[in-house]
């Protein structure tokens, strides 16, 4: 029994990429990303993000664009017929100002690089809800995890700045440094209720209710620097050809706040007493340092002018999410938990990838249809998926309009949806009970849809 109330402390972090197509990066920088995902390769008001090095293509002139995105949806967790469920509702601003020349530019970009939105599981989360199964399959009933709370995030904001240089009428070539900021954070309370056998004098005189909890407020935060290439070769008038490649970004984070562990008088629960949250996740545990890089990117598209008013594109991002450390040198556990024979299971990850065709069709000199498709494969591997994260692999489609209402200013208005795989955990594989053989695994899944606006005026 004493193996089993362990798990109380099994941590119901909710700090997962809620709006990511990678483990933690996004691509969704702009509004305009939303209507037309293929990017890479497109030379236009947002190519300060996406295709910097075209810049030198756009009119002279100084540029300043302001972008708001409103994403809308939920993630949700299932575990023996009960929803785990989290609103997600989360506005991301962006703002980027160049300078284009004759033969070079200057720009500079801010906002959002990583991460997703502020979660609330006001019903705990598939991590507390596993504790009362595992205490039935030894015989024990009456067990609840209910009123458990958690909360999380996961944000990376990016300040960008470059420069673009003309090597000829064809080709052109980007550098810039940036600077990341990186907050994770974890707030969450476990209440495990039920009884217990009461001891005295070494015997077991009866059964006593217990009422424990386990608590942490945790904020990861971190700074990196990175650097990023570009080049665009415009190899006609109506084909154009793009790659970029965003460094890997060291970070390396430290966690703040307070922990609580058991603290309990029962003997026999007393015996895990300091157990909690930290044990599991000890990258959270107040105090511990530990590194969760942004892996580098190679971003590469193609746009082609089939007719004077519509465009096609194609875009391919690869994510080194191999080179890069997340979390995985941070050792979990302890003395006691080794006891508890709580297998330890590392998170695993493939490299990713994602591939976006779209499209843009000038219905008249002032207004312009979007639309595209995107599909990417996260590289999560299933030991990845648990509480902390789960990065489903997701067909976005999206759609907007363009406005021009002169030659100097562009609204552009967008909505995608988001379409996520669902997967199952590995419970089987990371807890000893005998019951895991056949008790069905959590199931994670969620669904996004977001809506953009952006104003780009050039003076």
């Amino acid at each position: 029994m004493k193996k089993r109330l362990g798990l109380l402390a099994l941590a119901t972090v909710l700090s997962s990429a809620t709006y990511a197509a990678s483990i933690d990066h996004i691509q969704t920088y702009t509004p305009e990303y939303l209507g037309n995902q293929a990017q890479n390769g497109m030379i236009n008001k947002s190519s300060a993000y996406y295709n910097p090095a075209g810049l030198v293509h756009l009119e002279n002139g100084t540029y300043v664009q302001l972008g708001g995105q409103l994403a809308l949806g939920h993630e949700k967790m299932t575990y023996g017929g009960k929803e785990y469920k989290a609103q997600l509702v989360q506005p991301i601003p962006n703002f980027a100002l160049y300078k284009v020349e004759d033969d070079s530019a200057l720009y500079w970009t801010f906002g959002a690089l990583g991460g997703g939105g502020d979660l609330k599981y006001k019903d705990g989360v598939a991590g507390t809800a596993v504790i009362p199964d595992i205490l039935a399959g030894i015989g024990l009933v009456g067990f609840s995890t209910n009123e458990s709370k958690v909360e999380g995030s996961n944000l990376y904001i990016q300040n960008t700045l470059g420069k673009v240089f003309k090597v000829d009428e064809k080709l052109s070539l980007s550098v810039a440094g940036r600077a990341i900021y990186g907050s994770r954070t974890l707030k969450g309370d476990i209440y495990l209720n039920g009884k217990v056998p009461k001891l005295e004098g070494g015997q077991v005189v009866g059964m006593e209710s217990v009422n424990e909890t386990a608590s942490m407020d945790s904020k990861r935060t971190a700074w990196g620097f990175g650097g990023q290439l570009g080049l665009n070769y415009k190899a006609s008038d109506r084909l154009n050809l793009a790659m970029r490649y965003d460094t890997r970004v060291k970070l390396n984070f430290k966690a703040h706040g307070s922990e609580q562990g058991l603290n309990s008088k029962n003997p026999i629960v007393g015996s895990l007493n300091g157990l909690g949250f930290g044990a599991f996740y000890p990258e959270y545990s107040i105090g511990t340092k530990s590194r969760r890089d942004l892996p580098a990117i190679l971003a590469a598209g193609m746009s082609y002018r089939v007719t004077d008013d519509w465009t096609v594109a194609l875009s391919g991002n690869y994510y080194f999410n191999k080179d890069a450390k997340m979390d995985s040198g941070v050792k979990k556990g302890s003395s006691k938990l080794e006891t508890l024979k709580v297998k330890e299971i590392h998170p695993e990850y493939d490299n990713g990838w994602e591939l976006a065709l779209g499209t843009e069709y000038r219905l008249s000199p002032k207004w312009a249809v979007l639309g595209s498709i995107n599909y990417a494969d996260t590289g999560a591997k299933v030991t990845s998926y648990d509480d902390v994260e789960y990065g489903l692999n997701s067909v976005m489609l999206g759609t907007g309009l363009k406005y021009n209402p002169d030659d100097t200013t562009e609204w552009v208005f967008t909505v995608t949806h988001f379409i996520y795989d669902s997967q199952d955990g590995h419970y089987n594989q990371k807890y000893s009970n005998p019951i895991f053989k056949d008790v069905k695994n959590p199931e994670y899944s969620k669904s996004i849809t977001a809506m953009g606006v952006s104003y780009t005026k050039r003076f």
